[in-house]
């Protein structure tokens, strides 16, 4: 018979993600987990079995977040260019000001470990195309309803605006002056005209 868990799965995964997007997946270490989930070495490997696939999880569980939060602002019946505004905030707001400078977890983690991992490089790629796709969307559907003047490939803007972005996310692990982002999100948004 199996045991029952005595613990909240997605309270572990939530101090996980922490974990790992503070120290990063190398510089983990099992004792790390252990102390910071607040749980045994036996029931991290009876549920886990290991560092990386906690490490997976953890980033589906980010990735999961993220996409409800897209869908939200999808959802929400603003202009084109405000929706925009949202989903370049939605990706860097939590790096302002970040006196850790974590950077983003999922950057962070395409960065570290997705190079010489295909599971995580896959996760990171999905989660690129999510963003993406959720620019393609707004910009696609209004270039046709006239509100997006500009007639550039609406896949050619939204790489170009999720490029941005991930900039932006990558400047906010290296620096702490994050001052001028509402600027370049101002301006990005400007190119839509």
């Amino acid at each position: 018979m199996a045991r029952t868990k005595d613990f909240d799965e997605n309270e572990v995964l939530t101090k996980a993600i922490q974990l790992f997007w503070h120290k990063g997946y190398n510089a983990t270490s099992m004792q790390d987990l252990v102390n910071g989930l607040g749980i045994s070495r036996s029931s991290l490997y009876d549920t886990y079995i290991d560092k990386h696939t906690l490490f997976l999880k953890a980033l589906e569980s980010y990735q999961c977040s993220g996409k409800a939060k897209i869908d939200e602002i999808l959802q929400k019946s603003i202009s084109a260019k405000e929706t925009v505004v949202k989903l370049m905030k939605l990706a860097t707001n939590e790096l302002i000001g970040d006196k850790e400078q974590k950077g983003c977890f999922i950057i962070n983690a395409g960065v570290e470990v997705a190079p010489h991992d295909q599971d995580v490089s896959k996760l990171v790629c999905q989660n690129e195309q999510q963003m993406e796709a959720a620019f393609f969307k707004v910009i696609k559907k209004d270039q046709q309803n006239g509100e997006i003047k500009n007639v550039e490939d609406a896949a050619v803007l939204a790489k170009f605006i999720f490029h941005v972005v991930k900039g932006m996310q990558v400047t906010a692990k290296s620096s702490l002056d994050t001052t001028g982002f509402e600027d370049i999100i101002r301006l990005t948004v400007a190119i839509l005209d």
